[in-house]
C-alpha cells in the first residue's frame, strides 16, 4: 500500500497563491504518492533535509528552501495531512510542533 494525501486540493490552493510551486508541489505529491514508508527513520532515508518534529510530523522543505510544508503522517494507515504550507519566513514565525490546518493558515 502506497501513501495517500489529504488533501491534494489543498496544495493546489497554495500553488494558485505561489505560482512558482506548482511544480514542486506537484513532483512532491507524485514522490508522496509512490511512497511506502514504515516510519519517521524510512522516510528520513528517502528524504534526508525533511525535519522529524515528532513521531508524525515533518517539515518539507520546497522549492530550494524557499517554502515548508507541514505534514501528519499516519504510517500505519499511510496517510499524510497537508497542514501548513508557506514561506519560509513564514515559517520562523509560527509553532510548528503545534500548528493546526484551518482556514486561517489559507488566508497567510
Amino acid at each position: 500500500m502506497v501513501m495517500r494525501i489529504i488533501a491534494v486540493n489543498t496544495l493546489r490552493e497554495y500553488w494558485e497563491k505561489y505560482p512558482k510551486t506548482e511544480q514542486p508541489l506537484k513532483a512532491w505529491v507524485q514522490e508522496i504518492e509512490q511512497s511506502n514508508w514504515e516510519s519517521p527513520q524510512a522516510l528520513k532515508l528517502k528524504y534526508s533535509h525533511a525535519s522529524i518534529l515528532t513521531g508524525k510530523r515533518v517539515v518539507f522543505n520546497i522549492s530550494g528552501n524557499k517554502f515548508r510544508l507541514i505534514v501528519d503522517i499516519e504510517y500505519r494507515l499511510k496517510i499524510v495531512f497537508i497542514v501548513w504550507f508557506g514561506l519560509h519566513t513564514e515559517y520562523d514565525l509560527i509553532d510548528s510542533k503545534n500548528v493546526q490546518y484551518g482556514k486561517a493558515n489559507k488566508d497567510k
